[in-house]
């Protein structure tokens, strides 16, 4: 048996080699073209991300995958895979989701023994299912026994935690100040996983143009650290 403590904390250390970290979500491109200069601008950036697409869309399909794991309905966590996948219009958002939700699997998989992880693997083999990252956490957190809540708050953090981390990386934030906005985003995952509990994957929705288009334009920068 598990000890879902010490698995939450393995789970959402930025140690856990996920493939997340891999990623900026757009703020490298919006760095090197000035839109972003100071801690504040990286609290917005936040607030926007967590607010406005992956608290109303990546964490409700996780929640919903969740639910279906929990019931050993793998139909219901393909759909929820699905959805989420429909919700991504941009081609480099989806492909970085599916690399990062494969590494995770991976991961997982040689950690933890479950034998849905098995079946993810095998459906994600024959592009049954993109896999992306929010769904094989759901599945993940199921099976090391986290609860639904805990799987929720371990995702977001680990969301933060990449965002922060990659802030300090590219030189606009300093350790004391990522462990101030840490706290601060505290209170806004209590508040985005407390709604999110309720809504359905027919809720899902996004709205982030001037990130989307910087997240489009990374391609293009002539130097990068981070993959997206």
């Amino acid at each position: 048996m598990i000890d879902s403590r010490l698995a939450l904390m393995q789970l959402s250390d930025s140690f856990f080699p996920s493939g997340s970290f891999t990623l900026s979500h757009g703020l490298e491109a919006m760095v090197q073209t000035n839109q972003i200069h100071n801690p504040q601008d990286i609290e917005t950036f936040l607030y926007l991300l967590l607010h406005n697409k992956v608290g109303c869309s990546d964490l409700i399909a996780l929640i919903h995958a969740y639910r279906a794991s929990t019931n050993n309905d793998l139909t219901e966590v393909r759909r929820a895979d699905a959805c989420l996948y429909a919700q991504m219009l941009i081609q480099t958002t989806r492909e970085a989701q599916q690399r990062s939700g494969q590494a995770l699997l991976l991961v997982a998989r040689s950690t933890w023994h479950d034998p849905q992880l098995e079946a993810l693997q095998e459906d994600v083999d024959i592009n049954k299912t993109p896999g992306l990252h929010p769904i094989v956490f759901a599945i993940v957190g199921r099976a090391i026994h986290l609860s639904e809540r805990d799987t929720s708050f371990a995702f977001l953090h680990n969301f933060v935690t990449g965002i922060v981390s990659a802030a300090i990386r590219l030189g606009i934030l300093g350790h004391l100040g990522a462990q101030s906005i840490l706290c601060k985003m505290a209170t806004e995952i209590d508040a985005i996983v407390s709604q999110s509990l309720s809504l359905s994957l027919d809720d899902m929705w996004s709205c982030t143009p001037a990130i989307d288009i910087a997240q489009m334009s990374h391609y293009r920068l002539t130097s990068k650290q981070f993959s997206t």
